[in-house]
């Protein structure tokens, strides 16, 4: 007998977008890209993302030897640049724009995030007037709460454009 999962059909585990098409929205690079997949987007309300957290990051050389956690700020940076590609997407002139995190409300941390973690990012526009809105996201890990933050970004031009 087989089982629901083996029932599915394999174009539900494709991603929305992948790294580069990741790379082409974003501007960050590593060792600051912190977002790998694009798993689903809702029109230009919701987009979930995915971070592979691997031993191999940076900042587990320092935080903290011997006992590996990913910097909470980072996770939060991880919920941003999601929401970020959201924006992007169908920003006119993206080429010649930065969004840039200008605040943060009601962020909590609920549970460490480890090497070999998968950290599941889902993103909410709350609000968006012009140049300025505001996401609220939650981070999970196996299905578990691990972070949740509400974001605020503002677009800007791209210094030299």
């Amino acid at each position: 007998m087989t089982s629901e999962k083996e029932k599915r059909p394999q174009e539900e585990a494709k991603p929305v977008y992948g790294i580069g098409e990741i790379m082409r929205f974003l501007p960050h690079r590593y060792p600051f890209l912190l977002v790998d997949r694009i798993l689903e987007i809702e029109g230009d309300k919701r987009i979930v993302g995915l971070k592979n957290v691997t031993i191999n990051e940076e900042f587990f050389q320092g935080h903290f030897p011997g006992a590996p956690v990913m910097p909470g700020v980072l996770i939060i940076e991880s919920m941003a640049q999601v929401a970020g590609v959201l924006i992007y997407r169908d920003l006119p002139d993206k080429d010649n724009k930065l969004i840039y995190f200008s605040g943060i409300e009601s962020a909590k941390f609920r549970r460490p995030v480890l090497p070999g973690d998968q950290l599941h990012v889902e993103m909410q526009l709350l609000n968006r007037r012009n140049n300025f809105g505001k996401m609220q996201g939650r981070a999970t890990v196996d299905g578990k709460l691990v972070a949740e933050a509400v974001v605020l970004f503002a677009i800007a031009e791209k210094p030299g454009s």
